[in-house]
């Protein structure tokens, strides 16, 4: 899929800008914003997951961390974001074996938790904020992910299916919806109701969307991820990673209304260009004959101007089980050679013979000669419309923007120094967490890059045309990673609090990092024309109540 060149720019006169640089005269011009570090909490745990997703409470100021090293979750007061400090823990174990999501409304705290193993039933535990367990009710296999909507009527829970190891059991991918009652103590295995995909196992399917466990039917193959809700609370849209998909879900009715492919990137197109080695010893980045499959893993709504909109992270992931692989390198394929004559020179290492790419799609007749080659992730983010059509890619952006600011430090692994180039046959910098927030009269996206480490900043408030606005990165490339002086290591959640319910009336991002075990707190400056009638933050131009017609 080639995609028109007006979705694909960016400018190239923000390129370089951070949080030191500005503009040529060093002043910055239109209402903008930069991300100051104030505060981190460390678990001093490395690598084990740590510190996953975060949740805001305003009345109690506190923030609920997954964590999944004790299966708990750290509960931090933040009332003053400079120095965050652990309350105490919500242990997890009578629940299940690992804590995945949290979510908090209206001072009731929902967690995720898988079960052992992950193919049976998970659960969804209610807790007071103080930590008391008020309910738990059984929801599909692997709750992945959850998230309130925004009229607080229902708790939507993505239940991802992974199938085991040997790829003997494949439990159906769905989506739990539960109906929430103000008397929590009160909700019952009645109130969950599931949207599932069996009824798309016998009828076509968008033929983009990747189908391909073995033995698999559609609705076992089919696997959540990741959930955005629309303002008005009645559609839901499911990041289906590993299929390359959305699901858009009525929410009342729970039921899955379309499947959408996402189609594919034309890594060919100069500005799509990727770095595809990490035997080259240099940055890269050019044009190659690939196709990226998108495979989003986090997704935010947001609202402009009347439309609902959406932005992925396009991270990539592959399956890749003791009982069945698609993952090979495109130097183990045999390239079609009407396709692809000049084969012998791409399978070289310093050229496209590392990128990793799938056995499960290319070979389009079946004779064992691949006329395509498919790589994980976009290395992007991108935004969709309500339908799931893409209206914007930000093509080379990240990795050009960090082979600007961080050279020596390129495409870096998340658990390592002097680790430059290292992901550069993968999914690059691997954007993965994704949220979204409104800053006076602009709609700004905030973008988690899980293997080089820090955020995004892109102004998203024209869809159609996203603009740079910075990239900030709080990890020290001189420091020890297992001893915990490296700084903030792979973010994985990112949450956007609203001026209305920071402490400190000013907007904050919180941003938690599964590798170092650290939550970090940003707070988001205004810089340049912001007025006093930019004050009211985060209000949709048409803000809806969620009621129902």
């Amino acid at each position: 899929m080639k995609l028109r060149n007006a979705f694909l720019g960016f400018a190239l006169g923000g390129f370089a800008l951070s949080g030191a640089q500005a503009n040529d005269n060093g002043k910055f011009g239109a209402a903008d914003i930069r991300l100051e570090v104030i505060g981190t909490y460390a678990t001093g745990i490395f690598d084990d997951s740590a510190a996953e997703i975060a949740a805001y409470d305003s009345r109690t100021q506190r923030l609920f961390i997954t964590n999944d090293a004790t299966n708990m979750l750290d509960v931090l007061d933040i009332s003053d974001p400079t120095a965050p400090g652990r309350q105490f823990g919500i242990d997890l174990s009578s629940l299940g074996s690992g804590v995945n999501s949290v979510a908090v409304r209206d001072g009731v705290v929902a967690v995720a938790v898988e079960a052992d193993p992950k193919q049976d039933p998970g659960t969804v535990g209610f807790f007071d904020t103080d930590g008391n367990l008020l309910n738990s009710v059984q929801v599909g296999a692997l709750p992945d992910m959850l998230t309130f909507t925004p009229n607080g009527r229902f708790l939507l829970v993505a239940n991802e299916g992974e199938p085991n190891e040997e790829y003997t059991i494949d439990p159906e991918g769905s989506v739990s919806i539960i109906t929430m009652r103000h008397d929590v103590e009160n909700i019952t295995q009645a109130d969950v109701r599931t949207a599932d995909f069996t009824r798309f196992n016998d009828r076509p399917i968008d033929p983009r969307i990747r189908i391909f466990g073995p033995g698999a039917t559609v609705a076992q193959d089919l696997e959540p991820e990741y959930i955005a809700v629309s303002r008005n609370s009645r559609t839901a849209w499911v990041a289906l990673q590993e299929n390359n998909a959305l699901a858009i879900v009525n929410i009342p009715r729970a039921r899955v209304r379309r499947l959408v492919g996402l189609g594919f990137k034309d890594h060919s197109v100069a500005s799509n260009g990727l770095d595809a080695s990490n035997r080259d010893g240099a940055i890269n980045i050019q044009p190659w004959p690939v196709h990226g499959m998108f495979q989003p893993d986090g997704i935010a709504s947001f609202k402009v101007r009347g439309r609902e909109y959406l932005i992925s992270a396009n991270e990539g992931d592959a399956r890749d089980y003791d009982g069945f692989s698609e993952e090979a390198r495109v130097g183990d394929l045999i390239l079609d050679p009407d396709v692809f004559p000049d084969a012998a020179t791409l399978q070289q290492e310093e050229n496209l013979g590392r990128l990793k790419t799938t056995t499960a799609s290319g070979d389009t007749d079946g004779d064992g000669h691949f006329e395509k080659v498919f790589s994980y992730g976009g290395r992007s983010y991108s935004i969709w419309d309500a339908r799931g059509r893409i209206v914007f890619d930000s093509g080379s952006q990240i990795e050009r923007v960090t082979a600007n600011l961080i050279p020596d430090d390129f495409n870096s692994n998340n658990d390592e120094n002097d680790s430059f180039d290292s992901r550069s046959d993968d999914k690059g910098p691997e954007p993965e967490g994704v949220t979204v927030g409104r800053v006076g009269a602009r709609t700004y996206a905030f973008v988690g890059l899980e293997r080089v480490g820090g955020v995004v900043v892109v102004d998203v408030s024209y869809p159609t045309a996203t603009r740079f606005v910075e990239y900030v990165n709080n990890r020290d490339f001189t420091g020890d990673a297992e001893l915990g002086t490296a700084g903030d290591l792979g973010p994985e959640g990112l949450l956007f609090i609203r001026r209305r319910v920071s402490p400190i009336n000013a907007p904050l991002l919180v941003v938690t990092n599964e590798v170092s075990g650290t939550t970090t707190i940003y707070k988001v400056n205004r810089v340049g024309g912001f007025g006093d009638d930019d004050l009211d933050d985060d209000l949709d131009d048409e803000e809806d109540d969620g009621s129902e017609d």
